[in-house]
């Protein structure tokens, strides 16, 4: 099951400073608005992304279509897919992709260790 690019999403309290922080780290403006207290940052292969008021823990987050440069992979595992999967497998789904459409959509679910991990599928 190929979950797609991975990244972390890291709840942070001011973005400017994180982001000031983690540029001196390295990384470079990937996607987002600081403005609107979002960015992703990235360091060769790897991705933050660095979230004021919109999530609530850090976060592992893949995203199905996407490499990691954010460029489209095809094909690529359908998030209702992998819903469907991991499922069967009998894991729990805490909040569950709507399987009657297609395009973006997302699943989150929780590692045995109270760890969040979102699958956000933006196409």
């Amino acid at each position: 099951m190929e979950l797609g690019a991975f990244s972390i999403s890291l709840k942070v309290k001011d973005i400017k400073k994180s982001v000031e922080f983690y540029k001196k780290l390295g990384f470079t403006y990937k996607a987002g608005n600081i403005d609107q207290n979002w960015i992703v940052l990235k360091n060769g292969s790897t991705v933050i992304g660095l979230f004021q008021g919109f999530i609530e823990e850090n976060t592992l987050t893949f995203n199905p279509g996407w490499d990691q440069s954010a460029s489209e992979v095809n094909p690529f595992t359908d998030v209702r897919e992998i819903q469907k999967k991991l499922k069967e497998k009998g894991m729990k789904v805490d909040r569950e992709a709507n399987e009657t459409t297609k395009g973006p959509e997302y699943i989150v679910l929780t590692d045995p260790d109270g760890n969040s991990i979102l699958i956000d599928q933006h196409r």
